[in-house]
């Protein structure tokens, strides 16, 4: 066959497309186990966040182990759900149900002063993607403890900062229900929370969008487990 006919062009393209398709795949499939450990660590290190603990990558599993001390998965109605893990809840794919049939994870620590926390997952959308991360409430299911975020493709500088610890901090000891007992969560005031607001913290000056993207899935995150808050005091906590 001529080396400068269209048809041996053809099939030369045709076979090396086949086999960078395969080396692809082949590294592909090698490299999922990697992946995800990876996936498994960070979000390990995420749930830690929020309980104010940090830890390494290297650290991360032990660390885990040492202050998860349980997990569950419970219902908008507040019943748990004996047969899912919650670890192996994907809140994105929970999110898309209607709320009566989605599995709520719910993490329950002990820091290192040996104060029980409850850790939430949360998922949102910012101006550019998707939002996650997690909030710890303390054992009055009410007070945050702390709270950790992160985001896909925020603008840097502007809704990126609910990455950093200037933003996450302002939510310790914030509160999700109002003097009522009624949930009403945390605000994200655009301009500057009063500072005797005990449900608002200040929103990132120039990332308005992202912010109340953030606002919006706190309370709509949260919101579906005050039912199983309510069942474990002795008076309702919230509506």
């Amino acid at each position: 066959m001529d080396k400068n006919s269209n048809t041996y062009i053809f099939l030369f393209a045709i076979i090396m497309i086949v086999i960078v398709a395969v080396v692809l795949s082949v590294i592909s499939t090698q490299l999922q186990p990697l992946q995800d450990k990876n996936v498994k660590v960070q979000k390990m290190q995420d749930i830690l966040a929020a309980m104010r603990i940090e830890t390494t990558a290297e650290e991360a599993v032990d660390d885990y182990e040492t202050y998860i001390i349980n997990s569950m998965v419970v219902n908008s109605q507040g019943e748990t759900i004996d047969s899912v893990k919650a670890f192996n809840v994907d809140m994105k794919k929970e999110l898309a149900k209607p709320l009566e049939k989605r599995n709520l994870p719910l993490y329950i620590g002990k820091n290192q002063k040996g104060e029980t926390k409850y850790v939430i997952p949360l998922r949102g959308k910012g101006l550019w993607g998707p939002i996650w991360g997690y909030i710890a409430l303390s054992d009055d299911y009410n007070t945050v403890y702390g709270a950790s975020f992160s985001h896909d493709a925020e603008t840097p500088g502007l809704g990126a900062e609910i990455k950093t610890p200037a933003f996450e901090n302002q939510f310790c000891n914030k509160e999700i229900l109002d003097e009522n007992g009624e949930f009403v969560s945390v605000d994200v005031i655009k301009g500057g929370a009063p500072d005797d607001d005990v449900n608002a913290v200040d929103a990132i000056t120039g990332g308005t969008i992202t912010s109340h993207g953030l606002r919006d899935m706190l309370k709509n995150c949260i919101k579906p487990y005050m039912s199983y808050f309510d069942k474990q005091t002795s008076k309702p906590i919230g509506e």
